[in-house]
């Protein structure tokens, strides 16, 4: 937070626009640097850690404003950042949520793995990026510059209008964290709202500043809410299809795990099923389909064009997308 407020203050000086931080229940001493450095800063303390979905859900409540923009606190915002996530949004009533161009902070000149320049997902439920496709980063050279619209907008930065982000629910407090955006994005797509990235905007993110990447609790997260994810979205009969696609998948990465000596990664693909199973159980399936929902989900499996076909760019997937 040291390292990345100054240029949020810095750069956010806009008339009507208010820095807010909401605190997880932080056990470091961030609350007190805050208080310290920062008395003008409004904080709002929460009394445990809800995780990003439920931690967002109980922020915003207090927040009132016609925009919230979410914010990682390991993002650098850039000078001119704001504004022209605000123009788009305003620009059209379709459209909910913006996020800007995501760039790496080490690698500054390469894009970032949490949502580079817009998200999406295969058929399978396999997010990727305009700029990311599994661990691989394309060197940002302008190829995907401009306001396109996308699946889904990253976490670490986006903007949404307050009202949408309320009727729509919020965020799903089961995700806890990881791809509790995706599914926001998608469920604002069934009631025929866009989402869209602006590369007028370019922030840099540090990212794995709460979970690694090799942390196994991210990869049991990131498996069972991405089965939750399309057991929400997706019709059931076409849901049934692909979960038993997705089994022996899951399967084969859980044995990659395995031979790659990292039996806690292994293990965490059981237990995110275990899960999942359990929420099956107890969960009550609400899901509005329209033909727009679905448009922007690339129809094959990126993981063919990936680990089979070698293509690591998203402009080397025959993927038409919406722009503007």
């Amino acid at each position: 937070m040291q390292t990345f407020l100054p240029f949020l203050v810095k750069y956010s000086s806009l008339p009507d626009v208010e820095i807010i931080v909401a605190d997880n229940a932080s056990d470091d001493d961030s609350v007190d640097f805050l208080k310290a450095n920062y008395p003008n800063i409004t904080l709002l303390l929460l009394d445990k850690n809800y995780g990003f979905a439920e931690g967002y859900n109980k922020a915003l409540k207090e927040v009132k404003a016609e925009c919230y923009v979410l914010l990682n606190s390991d993002i650098e915002v850039t000078e001119n950042w704001l504004q022209p996530l605000i123009d788009l949004l305003e620009s059209n009533p379709e459209i909910a949520v913006v996020m800007p161009k995501l760039l790496s902070y080490y690698q500054r000149n390469y894009f970032e793995y949490a949502g580079a320049a817009g998200g999406y997902i295969d058929k399978y439920g396999y997010p990727f990026c305009k700029g990311r496709i599994f661990e691989t980063m394309e060197k940002d050279e302008g190829q995907y510059n401009g306001t396109s619209e996308i699946f889904w907008a990253t976490g670490a930065c986006l903007a949404i209008k307050s009202d949408i982000f309320h009727m729509a629910g919020g965020f799903d407090s089961y995700f806890f964290a990881h791809q509790e955006e995706i599914d926001l994005c998608w469920r604002l797509q069934h009631k025929g709202y866009k989402i869209f990235c602006n590369t007028q905007s370019i922030a840099y993110h540090l990212g794995g500043g709460t979970l690694p990447k090799s942390n196994p609790y991210k990869t049991y997260l990131n498996i069972r809410n991405n089965h939750v994810l399309l057991y929400k979205n997706l019709p059931k009969k076409k849901w049934i299809k692909i979960f038993l696609i997705r089994i022996p998948l899951d399967i084969l990465a859980a044995l990659k795990f395995l031979s790659g000596s990292q039996p806690s990664e292994f293990w965490a693909v059981f237990k995110a099923y275990y899960s999942f199973c359990s929420y099956l159980r107890t969960s009550k399936r609400e899901l509005m389909v329209t033909n727009t929902s679905f448009r922007l989900i690339y129809q094959g499996s990126i993981i063919y064009q990936y680990f089979f076909l070698k293509k690591n760019k998203f402009s080397d997937i025959k993927f038409k997308v919406g722009s503007k």
